[in-house]
């Protein structure tokens, strides 16, 4: 049976109704996790971390401004030296990253908030400028175009071909990062097998051209994902383990001629761990998402695609409200809305009382950078509905 792929199909125009926008503002539960609200902040790379990739007091006061999110999923964090993709990307190997961690969670705990930390291995996406390894990936396929570096825009570099000793290192390396983000306060964390990274790239036809046990079949290209999710709930528990994928979304290079088999089938052996919630990437309400549902039994986070939002400044006028209710209508239990979440920090409340939104700022990078177009968005007064300076 064909269905169709998030990338073949965009969601309906149609506003959903006034019952689904309420459900967004409704308790729910993820694990052990009690959440106050449906509103996800999911993992947005911001390039902020210092050098060795240790989190920083500023992304602990960044992350503590959104903490009314009913769950934060904190940034990409690299689980080895080898996993980096970008400059100033933070990691979770070490002990000062733990530190830095630490200081984050504790930020945002204080604030009443919780927060997931998302794992992420680059695969090819990587670079020796960055991390001074040549990336490891499942076949030596180099990524296409160019990849960002300390030096600029570099040339990507063909990746080595991971040995099954360098895969076991690589569920081990998985394994320990989890346990250390726990033992840096977070509340769980994300295992990230989307947008064309290491894990994607096992999975798709495009990046993973082996022969062995790894490669070939369906069954073959999932094993890798299946081994990391196994390795990390039996390190951290199954309450505690998310996992994001992309199906459909063709970022980084990535090209799968069989998602419509390779995804459910992929659901199908992970079902029996009992993860935490499965996240799903540029969702919309298409005939594959609805067969995903129908086989993920647990909490499903749907992060939707929003055809709403204009090009120069990618949030949509309602904030993604009708995104978010119309995948919630088609079957979502969480819905994860980015970009808004960036310069809104007081988003839920703002969504809540349809008040004004921050528009994001322009003028200078997404990327990198200091406080400002950071944690320098204005909140409002609590008293209307009047944006005041942060």
């Amino acid at each position: 049976m064909t269905y169709e792929t998030a990338s073949s199909a965009t969601a309906p125009s149609e506003t959903a109704p006034e019952s689904a926008v309420q459900r967004l503002f409704e308790p729910a539960r993820i694990g052990a996790l009690d959440l106050p609200n449906r509103l996800v902040m999911p993992p947005m790379s911001r390039n902020r971390a210092a050098a060795g990739g240790v989190p920083t007091p500023l992304m602990a006061e960044y992350y503590a401004q959104r903490a009314s999110a009913g769950l934060i999923v904190a940034e990409a964090s690299s689980p080895s030296q080898v996993g980096y993709t970008y400059p100033d990307i933070p990691g979770i190997f070490t002990e000062s990253q733990v530190d830095g961690w630490r200081q984050v969670t504790d930020a945002v705990h204080a604030a009443g908030g919780r927060v997931f930390l998302q794992i992420e291995h680059g695969g090819r996406i990587g670079h020796p400028d960055t991390s001074g390894l040549i990336p490891l990936a499942p076949s030596p396929i180099a990524l296409p175009g160019y990849i960002h570096t300390p030096k600029g825009h570099g040339e990507p570099v063909v990746p080595r071909t991971m040995t099954t000793e360098d895969i076991r290192d690589t569920v081990a390396d998985f394994a320990a990062a989890a346990r250390n983000a726990i033992r840096a306060g977070a509340d769980g964390v994300e295992v990230h097998a989307a947008n064309g990274y290491l894990l994607n790239q096992f999975l798709a036809t495009s990046t993973n051209h082996r022969t062995d046990e790894y490669g070939g079949s369906i069954e073959g290209r999932i094993k890798f994902v299946v081994e990391v999710v196994a390795a990390v709930t039996a390190a951290i528990g199954a309450e505690r383990t998310g996992l994001r994928l992309s199906p459909g979304n063709p970022h980084n290079g990535i090209e799968m001629d069989d998602a419509d088999e390779l995804f459910p089938a992929l659901l199908d052996a992970l079902a029996p761990l009992g993860l935490a919630y499965l996240h799903l990437a540029y969702a919309s309400p298409t005939p594959l998402f609805a067969e995903l549902r129908r086989r993920w039994q647990g909490v499903l986070i749907a992060n939707p695609s929003n055809p709403e939002a204009p090009e120069a400044d990618p949030i949509p006028a309602d904030g993604g409200l009708a995104a978010a209710a119309r995948i919630l209508e088609a079957g979502a239990d969480l819905v994860a809305i980015g970009r808004p979440f960036i310069a809104n920090p007081d988003l839920p409340e703002r969504l809540r009382g349809r008040a004004p939104l921050n528009p994001l700022r322009t003028d200078l990078p997404l990327y990198g950078g200091g406080a400002a177009a950071y944690t320098d968005y204005p909140v409002m007064n609590a008293s209307d509905t009047h944006p005041v300076s942060a």
